[in-house]
């Protein structure tokens, strides 16, 4: 696991370098199961949560990767029961825009997510994605397992001692909890409406960038 670990920081680093750093340039947008809690029926699999800024760009980016067969966007981390994307959005419930994914492991690792997840958002900003700003925005991990909690920690600990980036990650590292998922008109929300002036200036962007750096993990279909 270590040498697949160092493989992978290695990639990271050089990615993370020749992108010139998310923290140079941040991008002009506001990231067994320990606990499976949800409203939401989450297909057989191991799962992952992230939170890395709009819940948008999130799921189009986990969508693409293969070996991925769920992704659902809702809210979660915070005390607020089954909580309105207008109740989030005023930074008061605790909750992060999220999205839970579910895998194949004989596909995809959990640390290809990690790899994935570092270079498509900028984990130094706190509370923040670009433009889009408040805790419900923050960066953050929400492990479902010790070994998914130790390879986070592993993770950001090596990136910020080889200085990956300019600033400190400040990326949150906590254990799932209940996931509400989101109202039906943010889910697939990419895909349905790629026309919209936030997706075409914000996330086709992304997309763009993602689909040459992770080429070789894109699903067929999204592959151009």
């Amino acid at each position: 696991m270590h040498l697949i670990l160092g493989h992978i920081l290695l990639f990271l680093h050089l990615l993370i370098q020749s992108c010139n750093h998310y923290s140079k340039t941040p991008p002009t947008y506001q990231p067994e199961a320990l606990m499976n809690t949800t409203n939401q029926t989450i297909e057989p699999g191991d799962t992952a949560t992230f939170a890395a800024g709009c819940f948008w760009c999130v799921e189009a980016v986990f969508q693409r990767l293969e070996g991925v067969d769920t992704v659902v966007s809702g809210y979660t981390g915070g005390s607020v029961k089954n909580p309105s994307y207008k109740e989030v959005c005023n930074g008061t419930t605790g909750h992060a825009e999220a999205c839970r994914i579910v895998y194949d492991a004989s596909k995809i690792s959990f640390l290809q997510l990690l790899q994935d997840f570092f270079t498509t958002h900028d984990p130094t900003q706190l509370n923040r994605q670009g433009n889009d700003v408040g805790t419900q925005y923050r960066s953050a991990i929400f492990y479902h397992n010790d070994i998914q909690k130790q390879q986070a920690l592993q993770v950001i600990k090596q990136l910020n001692e080889e200085k990956v980036y300019d600033q400190p990650i400040v990326t949150e590292v906590s254990p799932a909890a209940v996931f509400y998922s989101a109202e039906d008109y943010h889910q697939n929300y990419y895909n349905l409406n790629g026309d919209q002036m936030y997706c075409r200036f914000v996330i086709q962007p992304k997309l763009e960038k993602f689909n040459k750096v992770f080429k070789d993990l894109t699903k067929e279909e999204y592959k151009r």
